[in-house]
This record gives C-alpha cells, structure tokens and sequence, in this order.
C-alpha cells in the first residue's frame, strides 16, 4: 500500500538538489534563458528569491509520480530497456547541467511528460524544445525522445533532433546570463529600481512651448489608430496559422515559424 510519506519522497527534492539547482543552468531554465526572462532567474540563482514550493502544484505533482510509469510503458510499446537518467555536467560549460529521466538505446536521452488531454502534440514539442536542446548540449546526445502521456488515455513519442547551430544559440545565450550571475549585475530585463514619489509632491508641466513635443505630439495623435489597427492585424493573422504549418504567406505578407514555435510576421519580398 502506497502511504503519504512514500508519495512525499517522490515529490520533494533533497537539500543537495536544490543547491545543484541554484548553482547552474538546468535544463528546465532554458526556455526562459532563450525567451529573455532573465529577471527572477537571476533572483532565484543570487539567492535573492526563494525557489517556488511546488509540492502542491497539481501537474507538477502528477509529473513526478508518473514518471516511472511513463518510462514502463515506454519500454513496453517501443520494446527497449531504459537506464535511469542521472545528473550530468556540460562538458565546457561547469554552469550547465542536465538531470535526465532515463536513457535508451543508442546514447538518446528519454524525456517524460505528463499534460493535459487536449494540449497539442505540437505545442507539447514547442514548449520543451529548448530543454531537449539543452539536454542534449550537456549529455552529446543526438536525440531526446519525449515520451508524453496525455490526460489518462493517450501516450505519445516525439522525436527532438539534435540542432547544433540552435545549441550554439543555447550556450552563448547561457554564457551571457550567467555571467549576471556571477559579476552580480542585474540582467538587462530587470525593471529599473524606482524612486518613491509622493503624488501631491509631483508638478505639473505645460509642454506647448516645447518644438520636439509639438512633433512627436502630432506623430503620435495621427498614427495612433493605424498602430491599434497594426498590432491588431498581427494578433489575427498568427492566429490564422495552424499549428502544422512552418510559413504561411499571400496578399504581401509572410508568416514564418521557428523551431521553438515562435512566429515572425513581416513583408514579403518580389
């Protein structure tokens, strides 16, 4: 019979791992290192933030505890044995580690993932590109299998490739945040420190006099409802892409999606 104290060792993390964790750039940091998100990160590893408990977040729990499940029916549906994943250090970069769920035939690295029944295989692959790229950085593997249950009646395995030029992406990236880190400068999309200001302490200032005010007044007052109109534009037409599509084009504009499943819209060229 499972009890609550066996459930409670699978879920929490000891002391060590948490100093591991604080110490370098683990793979499920990646994602924020390649989207910019820089500024808890940065709190987090200078032990200005504490981590966030997770013991009681629901899919983090269920991810856990699914784990040696999801690695069982990997093994029977493929018909492979997998080694259990360990902690493993980049081979130049001391800063970057990977703790990996289990390892297959082959050198791959097998990635579990338990989500939602109706979340996309697509989106299931976008979300944790960067972590598999990351992985695979650490480990020189050539691929990541992620093997993903969804809800209670699916499972799934995706194929992540290895991609040199996007872990060259990765580690120059994770250079540069780390360096942060380490000379303890606040990264670049932390928000300024404030002064406090009383309101009643504030002045008024009348700008009529100011020329440069004038034209960029006059600037912004014509072209504030094409601005509206453009970002509006933008919002609709990504949402046109389908999640199987990598570029989508005509009337002029093109829409092109990146491995990591960002999209970038501009004009097309003759």
């Amino acid at each position: 019979m499972t009890t609550i104290a066996a459930v409670e060792d699978i879920i929490h993390k000891p002391a060590a791992w948490h100093a591991a964790r604080a110490n370098g750039i683990g793979s499920s940091d990646a994602a924020k290192i390649m989207a910019g998100e820089w500024a808890l990160l940065w709190r987090l590893k200078t032990g200005r933030a504490e981590p966030e408990d997770l013991s009681d977040i629901l899919p983090v729990v269920m991810g856990s505890w699914t784990e040696p499940l999801n690695g069982w029916i990997y093994m029977r549906r493929c018909g492979v044995t997998l080694v259990k994943g360990k902690r493993i250090q980049h081979p130049r970069l001391e800063y970057m580690t990977a703790e990996t769920d289990f390892h297959a035939p082959g050198d791959a690295i097998v990635e579990c993932k338990h989500v939602s029944q109706f979340r996309k295989p697509a989106e299931v692959v976008s979300r944790y590109y960067w972590q598999c790229q990351h992985q695979m950085a650490c480990a020189n593997a050539p691929r990541v299998y992620l093997s993903v249950i969804f809800g209670t009646m699916n499972w799934e395995r995706f194929d992540v490739e290895r991609d040199d030029e996007a872990i060259a992406q990765l580690e120059a990236r994770c250079a540069e945040f780390w360096r942060h880190v380490t000379e303890d400068v606040p990264p670049p999309d932390m928000p300024a420190e404030t002064v406090e200001i009383a309101l009643d302490d504030m002045r008024e200032v009348d700008m009529s006099g100011s020329n440069a005010w004038a034209e960029h007044a006059a600037g912004w007052a014509e072209n504030a409802t094409a601005a509206k109109t453009f970002k509006t534009a933008e919002k609709e037409l990504k949402a046109l892409v389908e999640d199987d599509v990598k570029r989508a084009f005509g009337h002029g504009v093109e829409i092109n999606r990146a491995k990591n499943g960002a999209m970038r819209i501009k004009e097309m060229k003759e």
